[in-house]
């Protein structure tokens, strides 16, 4: 008998970007943005296909795009049988309604695509409560648009008088799972608590920065442990704590979830306890990617969110990582200026205003002995400032 064999791959999703250019961007930002989405989408598992953008004063209340531009990327779906388009911005309940029902695809926004990215990525039990309790406050004024099938009133026996709409019961569903994971988390965060009340004792390190910048690549190499790291988004979720020695001085350096633009609030806010490591931190070391272009604007988002959670006066180390990837073109500010090169970094206001600063390649182990006799010289001086009786040891 002749053996049968079915294909039983899962057949990548095309997609299709969407952005608005407002009065305060430029193309080239937008392209950028654009970019930190397609790369989103990829960790997802889609392969983007085309982008489409539109210069507007601000998104369209209905479309985000407006109608015509709708239109246009309509006949295109159609066309090229796209699978999901996917959107640069959050999306009201109201627009992505209009947007679906035009389109007749799967419709994501930003904050959906990054939860998605989370859900998969979720490993132990309080990661998987933070994503779901999310996922649910995200979808919670969405309801509508999920269940007007089903708008109809409960009967039958033992179920007679006025009813209840499904729209009704899945609310209140929804609001009692979200109350109990709320339950759950604080439960979580108590024995969290009490696992950081027994670390007291040595200093705290921990490293903080826009997301795929290197993180998880320097805890392996200085800690000598192996954590999860691959270039993509969002590799780490759920905080990693190791112990560290340095010339015989032990610390504590926890490796933490990156940060991004745009990040959801409700998921900042869930993700709050995994960031106590941040917050309680005695020193944060900031990992910055030099060799992205806009690796500035990446410095901002990451204080803003440091701001966010109360995290911002703290102690920073910068650590310029991937100089082994750095290319000067992409540092170009004009077309009639030299391309700013390594060294122009190193002595501009960007380092010294970010000072301590220590420009390293992790994967090439480049300046590592320095980053680390900087990170031995920072801990030390607040140890001893902690525990002077312990000064002469070390």
């Amino acid at each position: 008998m002749k053996q049968k064999f079915y294909d039983t791959a899962v057949k990548q999703e095309k997609a299709v970007l969407v952005g608005v250019i407002t009065p305060n961007e430029t193309d080239e930002i937008e392209k950028e943005h654009l970019e930190e989405l397609e790369f989103l989408a990829s960790t997802a598992g889609a392969l983007t296909v085309n982008h489409f953008t539109q210069k507007l004063q601000r998104p369209d209340r209905a479309t985000f795009v407006g109608s015509g531009k709708l239109e246009e990327i309509k006949a295109y779906v159609k066309e090229e049988e796209i699978d999901i388009v996917i959107f640069d911005d959050g999306l009201s309940p109201s627009q992505l309604r209009n947007i679906e029902n035009e389109l007749q695809v799967k419709i994501l926004d930003r904050n959906n695509l990054i939860l998605d990215i989370f859900a998969s990525r979720a490993q132990t039990a309080q990661a998987k409560t933070q994503v779901e309790l999310a996922q649910l406050q995200y979808l919670l004024p969405r309801l509508t648009r999920l269940w007007t099938h089903l708008e109809r009133q409960k009967g039958g026996i033992g179920m007679r008088g006025p009813g209840e709409s499904q729209i009704e019961t899945d609310r209140r569903l929804i609001l009692n799972k979200i109350s109990l994971l709320k339950d759950k988390l604080k439960q979580i965060d108590k024995q969290n608590e009490t696992q950081r009340k027994n670390r007291h004792q040595l200093v705290r390190t921990a490293l903080v920065g826009y997301t795929n910048v290197g993180k998880s690549t320097i805890m392996n190499m200085i800690a000598k442990s192996e954590v999860f790291a691959e270039n993509k988004l969002f590799a780490t979720l759920d905080t990693t704590v190791r112990k560290v020695v340095i010339e015989n001085l032990p610390f504590l350096m926890s490796d933490t979830v990156g940060f991004i633009r745009k990040l959801p609030h409700h998921l900042v806010e869930c993700f709050k306890s995994t960031l106590d490591e941040t917050r309680e931190a005695d020193i944060l070391i900031h990992v910055v990617d030099i060799s992205h272009p806009n690796f500035e604007d990446q410095i901002y988002t990451v204080n803003e969110t440091l701001k966010d959670i109360g995290a911002i006066d703290k102690r920073i180390i910068t650590v310029f990582n991937k100089i082994d990837a750095f290319k000067p073109e992409d540092h170009q500010v004009a077309q009639q200026e030299e391309p700013l090169t390594l060294e122009d970094f190193k002595q501009s206001w960007m380092a010294k205003n970010n000072a301590p600063a220590i420009f390293i390649s992790a994967t090439k182990k480049e300046n590592v002995e320095e980053f680390r006799a900087l990170l031995y010289k920072e801990v030390k001086a607040i140890h001893t400032e902690r525990y002077p009786y312990d000064a002469l040891l070390y």
